[in-house]
């Protein structure tokens, strides 16, 4: 059975929430939705265990504050480091409330929520956790995830994927006035960083290439054709990939002290400190994105290299000024 990656993301944070001890490794990649159906209980876990890291990363960039416990008077080992969530600092505190209208446009703003209290998986999940002698809260919740929260051209993709269908899309590249028409034969759909991608290899040159999906303007066409089935693990091989362009890629910004970007960014992974005080030293897979996600900062983030990023991050500035300096104009 295969689990939508947000539902898998979404039971962990739950089993992460339901223990005041923590779980191991083990306990979560053989009792948690989404990575159970794939554990050996006597065999190789490695890509299980990979697919663990990345899903750590990716809850944490959300905000939700996984921790890390090593347990006292062990030796440092992964295997007895124990993973939680503090119910404290995940839930909202007890003095903010919500009138009936302001519950009703959130109610209208998720749209990937779904009435009921804890799924059958979840349930289970919990089950599973007692019989391991571990002591589990319920959460109590008043709604669970559809988690339906996908680019347009996810499941014509995947549908493509799973009859080994070649395409053809326009995409639109940052910076490109006009999208460019590609026909690829899709191999893997994959998140990083909260982000859907597709990897896929061009069938004329046999070139493998990642697509964001956000940067898919068209519906996507099958074109009649073809291609064999591939027996590597694609989606492994795109996101060891990417994750070495990211690796590869420092950006130097300095950040406001004490604001709401020196905080963040602080936390998010790879980020370093730099030599001078306030400087922080960021990874990055593509140029554009991080441009994007610094210039929601505002002012509180200056950035100081890559020029490529530098520039990028400049005219997302520009733009929201012009933006508003428009609408002034406009309004008199």
């Amino acid at each position: 059975m295969r689990v939508p990656v947000e539902e898998r993301l979404f039971s962990l944070v739950l089993a992460l929430l339901a223990t005041e001890n923590g779980l191991t490794k083990s306990e979560i990649l053989s009792t948690v939705q989404g990575y159970r159906q794939r554990y050996k209980t006597s065999g190789d876990n490695a890509n299980l265990e990979r697919q663990f890291e990345r899903d750590k990363d990716d809850i944490r960039e959300l905000g939700v504050p996984l921790e890390t416990i090593q347990p006292p008077g062990e030796a440092v080992n992964n295997q007895s480091l124990r993973y939680r969530i503090p119910r404290g600092d995940y839930e909202l505190p007890r003095d903010i409330t919500f009138s009936a209208e302001e519950t009703a446009l959130l109610g209208l703003a998720g749209m990937v929520w779904r009435e009921g209290t804890m799924s059958t998986e979840s349930r289970r999940a919990l089950i599973k956790l007692r019989a391991l002698g571990i002591e589990a809260d319920e959460p109590v919740l008043a709604y669970a995830p559809r988690l339906r929260v996908r680019d347009a051209s996810f499941e014509p993709l995947n549908n493509a994927l799973e009859r080994n269908q070649v395409v053809r899309f326009s995409y639109l590249k940052p910076g490109q006035s006009e999208a460019t028409v590609r026909e690829v034969a899709p191999v893997a759909l994959f998140q990083y960083q909260g982000r859907w991608h597709c990897s896929a290899i061009e069938p004329d040159t046999g070139a493998r290439k990642s697509f964001l999906l956000r940067r898919i303007v068209s519906d996507i066409a099958p074109t009649g054709a073809t291609f064999p089935p591939r027996d590597a693990d694609e989606g492994e091989i795109a996101l060891r990939e990417i994750e070495e362009i990211w690796n590869a890629n420092t950006a130097r910004i300095r950040v406001e002290p004490h604001s709401d970007a020196a905080m963040r960014l602080r936390k998010r992974r790879g980020t370093r400190e730099g030599a001078d005080s306030g400087e922080l030293l960021l990874q990055f897979a593509d140029a554009n994105l991080l441009a994007e996600e610094l210039a929601s900062y505002g002012p509180e983030v200056l950035v100081l290299e890559p020029d490529q990023l530098r520039q990028a991050h400049r005219s997302r500035l520009a733009a929201v000024l012009a933006a508003h300096t428009e609408t002034e104009a406009a309004h008199g």
